[in-house]
């Protein structure tokens, strides 16, 4: 494993709060595993046996519904863990998986996890900590699709990307438009929408490059009424 690897998985929410010599068990049984865009990583059903942690580029994951539309329910990257809660119940899957970009992924056996558990018990903090940011996250997407404006979402999309605080800044958007949409619980033509509307909030788009003119002043348009932003609409 490179040390930058290794680092990352460190500190992800999985094993940043773990005793050293456990992460230092956890990460000697680990292995690290690359896949290419489009590449699945699990699906769902799949018998859930391990946890990754994305240590370069982007993984979603999604439900299949009935009529076989895709839900996006999440997107990681550099440092995210994902499959925690459900490894340990010797349950299935129930997102897939699937590689946004390229990307590499440390791939922990449950088994080895549930070992360490049991011969430390304050490393189940760990666990717990992670599926509490889960949970988190789920809870602030609920919050923002009931919240917030699409025009909203997306600007506070941009302002997760965004390099600098104030003053202007340019963001690359990491994936195609599409997965974007879903992320943010949009159509296609409703980001569109949402990214011309944001031409009043001075942000621009160029392929796959957004161009802010103001962080703060986007910063502001984000947390202002969503009224407000409905009736400029």
């Amino acid at each position: 494993m490179k040390p930058e690897y290794e680092l990352l998985a460190r500190r992800s929410i999985l094993l940043s709060s773990a005793p050293k010599e456990v992460a230092d068990a956890v990460l000697s049984k680990a292995h690290v595993r690359d896949f290419n865009r489009g590449a699945t990583i699990f699906l769902q059903g799949e018998r859930a046996n391990a946890i990754y942690i994305v240590v370069d580029g982007w993984v979603k994951l999604y439900r299949i519904a009935p009529n076989g539309a895709e839900a996006v329910v999440s997107v990681f990257t550099k440092g995210a863990s994902f499959g925690e809660a459900v490894a340990f119940h010797n349950d299935v899957y129930p997102v897939a998986a699937e590689a946004v970009t390229d990307c590499t992924l440390v791939r922990i056996e449950a088994d080895s996890l549930l070992r360490q558990i049991r011969g430390n018990p304050d490393f189940a903090i760990s666990i717990l900590s992670a599926s509490f940011a889960h949970l988190h996250h789920l809870i602030g997407q609920v919050e923002a699709l009931k919240a917030q404006t699409g025009a909203q979402r997306v600007a506070e999309f941009l302002l997760e990307l965004a390099p600098c605080e104030r003053g202007g800044c340019e963001v690359i958007l990491p994936y195609d438009k599409v997965l974007i949409a879903g992320r943010l619980g949009m159509k296609p033509e409703s980001l569109s929408r949402a990214f011309a509307r944001l031409k009043e909030q001075g942000v621009s788009i160029r392929q796959n490059l957004a161009m802010i003119s103001d962080v703060a002043a986007l910063r502001d348009y984000v947390e202002e009424d969503p009224a407000l932003a409905w009736a400029r609409a």
